[in-house]
């Protein structure tokens, strides 16, 4: 597969070798750990008929969501909950999955077989990589782990490495298999976070509703037994803290909350989070003691003067 980088910058350089040193195996579990203030607001508006997807946070207490719409990148305050658009979009893009990484640089799900890095300070486009072939495939949701940044397929049975630090070239297409079986016509691979040793990726599988722990050496998928609950069905955006594992259930407007085993083998469901202002949220991020969810509102008609936001619960 193929990478093309429109504008590379000496910060994508600089960058790329500062995520090279610091690389850390602690994707997912959030290092944006400073409690928000009891006055900081849990929801907030996002631009009417933005379609938002994917959220990430940054080390400053910014969140950046993504838009189905035309791929704009959208960053909120959350002291404030004032908002800017870093990115504009354009005809044809879209961003779903997004993931900050240490050295500012922001990883973003396009959907129709891309991948994209952004500088997460000023919205610019630095690389895209073309992961797949842009029918047949979605790609949907990214992770960090060592030096690469991961992407799910949901309708193809890959997982695709990009190189971290906004560098091109070297991608890495990762064949499912083991307990693997991709169903047709429906979404499979989803939400992705790195297991709690760092040494594997967790992966919920929307339909019909379970988790793997996947070797990204081998690509071998291995199911997760789930206690207290059957399924994770309509699973999305996962979040991963110590051995607490949250999964995002989109039109079950919910989070279920799983206690994993030592290796990620087995999952018990400890709670689930329900609030009413969810309204099919897709994917979570965590700042201190809240996570962050925006509401895609799959069920409401889409149109320009569509109202969006994104909400916050205390864990």
């Amino acid at each position: 597969m193929s990478s093309t980088h429109p504008r590379p910058t000496r910060r994508a350089v600089l960058g790329g070798a500062a995520a090279l040193a610091a690389l850390t195996v602690t994707a997912g579990t959030g290092t944006a750990v400073a409690t928000p203030h009891a006055t900081w607001p849990t929801e907030f508006p996002l631009p009417d008929g933005f379609l938002p997807e994917g959220i990430a946070m940054g080390h400053k207490p910014y969140a950046y969501m993504g838009s189905r719409a035309n791929g704009a990148i959208h960053r909120t305050d959350l002291r404030t909950g004032e908002g800017k658009t870093l990115f504009a979009g354009a005809t044809g893009l879209i961003s779903v999955g997004l993931k900050t990484d240490h050295d500012g640089l922001l990883y973003v799900a396009g959907n129709t077989g891309v991948a994209r890095v952004h500088d997460a300070r000023t919205g610019e486009l630095l690389v895209t990589h073309q992961l797949s072939e842009p029918t047949g495939h979605f790609i949907n949701d990214v992770t960090l782990l060592g030096d690469r940044a991961w992407f799910t397929d949901s309708r193809a049975a890959f997982l695709y490495g990009v190189p971290r630090g906004g560098r091109t070239g070297g991608i890495r297409t990762l064949p499912l298999t083991g307990d693997w079986v991709q169903l047709p016509d429906v979404n499979n691979g989803n939400g992705i976070v790195d297991t709690p040793d760092g040494r594997g990726l967790i992966v919920v599988k929307s339909t019909p509703g379970e988790l793997y722990r996947v070797n990204p050496g081998t690509g071998h998928a291995t199911r997760i037994t789930l206690v207290g609950q059957d399924t994770v069905v309509n699973g999305d955006g996962l979040w991963r803290i110590g051995r607490t594992l949250y999964v995002v259930q989109n039109r079950l407007n919910l989070i279920s909350v799983w206690d994993l085993d030592k290796a990620a083998t087995t999952a018990t469901l400890r709670r689930t989070v329900t609030d009413p202002r969810f309204d099919v949220p897709t994917t979570a991020a965590r700042f201190g003691d809240r996570l962050y969810l925006v509401n895609a509102r799959f069920t409401t008609p889409p149109t320009p003067q569509t109202t969006y936001n994104a909400v916050a619960v205390s864990i």
